[in-house]
């Protein structure tokens, strides 16, 4: 079965977001892209899930074909460089990530914001979900009226995700009212979840 994904004009992950959706029921799939990052990003997904890439520049935009060859996953070249954070694999339920900042990385804000909001976006889709996620500090502007990441927050709360925000953090910030996804927690309760998880990921 085959398919076609127009991915031109949306930001990075969504384009690798819906052609890893549709590389799980189809045997090719060609995502339609309109720059060079993404088709480096879309291309390097395809090899890791044992696909052939072919990738045609036309008028148009860039028309990555995805081929299933029932191969084994291609490993990264070792050309690329890959920093290992755990060799032992996250369970279920024993993930929690703390965000202490409404920005991910340092410099722009304007930047930060839409990184961190790709991240929430994108973390739906790489299973095992967290068991909690932690907002600190400027960290709870995150789930009020009108961030970007609010969408994402609610959908990963309607899966099971325990989204505790900080009450004194939302009231240094004058946001209590304007809570939209997760819980006010306190401190202790924030320690006793952040302490239960096997593995804590800050961003």
């Amino acid at each position: 079965m085959k398919t076609t994904i127009d991915a031109r004009t949306l930001a990075c992950p969504q384009p690798v977001v819906l052609t890893a959706k549709a590389l799980l029921n189809h045997e090719q799939v060609t995502t339609i892209v309109d720059n060079r990052v993404a088709v480096e990003n879309v291309s390097r997904l395809a090899r890791a899930k044992g696909f052939r890439v072919a990738v045609d520049e036309q008028p148009d935009g860039f028309h990555i074909t995805l081929s299933r060859d029932g191969g084994s996953p291609i490993l990264p070249s070792s050309e690329e460089p890959i920093e290992l954070i755990s060799c032992q694999p996250s369970e279920p339920g024993k993930l929690a990530i703390f965000a202490a900042s409404n920005c991910l990385g340092e410099g722009s804000a304007e930047l930060g914001e839409r990184l961190m909001a790709a991240f929430f976006h994108t973390l739906k889709e790489v299973p095992p979900l967290p068991q909690t996620i932690v907002l600190m500090n400027s960290g709870v502007k995150l789930t009020i009226e009108g961030s970007r990441c609010l969408e994402d927050l609610k959908e990963l709360a309607g899966l099971g995700v325990d989204i505790l925000v900080c009450g004194t953090c939302l009231g240094y910030y004058e946001l209590t009212d304007r809570l939209a996804a997760g819980k006010v927690s306190n401190m202790y309760d924030i320690e006793l979840a952040l302490f239960a998880a096997g593995r804590v990921l800050r961003v």
